[in-house]
């Protein structure tokens, strides 16, 4: 007898979340939303952001996909980090300053990559709270930051890189 029922990957078992914390541009945000669908990663929108969820922009930068983003929105972040009972080691902040280069980030289950808005980054109470969990992708002085989308794309598909596969095509 053949089995049929689906076998679960490894990539089945891990839970990326992509934290946006007070996000300000819509089309950054749709974007991210898109590749969240692409991995099957969850999108948390941490107040106050600085466009509508009903922005047609946001839509139209997320596709078609946006009805399929995991999308929650949090008043706070001690809310999402309360309800969600993040542990230390589940979290990743990113930060143009921040200790660790990306490469290093760690390899667990379920991980939480916190990224900040677009002109403010990461607020000081946040990064105070995870010391030790914060990563930089490496840049040139030519210029003061990446843009977001695509800080979020490298830092969440480099926590990807070492599980199995899950490419559909």
């Amino acid at each position: 007898m053949v089995n049929t029922k689906p076998q679960k990957t490894k990539i089945q078992q891990l839970e990326r979340h992509v934290v946006l914390v007070a996000p300000e541009i819509h089309w950054n945000t749709g974007n991210i939303g898109r590749t969240c669908v692409a991995t099957g990663a969850y999108l948390h929108l941490v107040k106050p952001l600085g466009f509508s969820l009903d922005n047609k922009h946001l839509k139209r930068a997320g596709l078609d996909y946006w009805q399929h983003v995991k999308l929650q929105v949090w008043d706070d972040f001690e809310s999402l980090h309360a309800s969600l009972a993040l542990q230390p080691q589940e979290v990743a902040i990113f930060s143009k300053t921040g200790a660790h280069s990306f490469w290093s980030l760690p390899s667990r289950l379920r991980l939480f990559l916190v990224f900040g808005s677009e002109t403010q980054g990461l607020p000081e109470n946040i990064r105070l709270m995870y010391p030790d969990a914060s990563y930089h992708i490496p840049i040139t002085k030519d210029i003061r930051s990446l843009n977001l989308s695509t800080a979020v794309g490298i830092a969440l598909y480099e926590s990807l890189r070492s599980k199995d596969s899950f490419h559909s095509w």
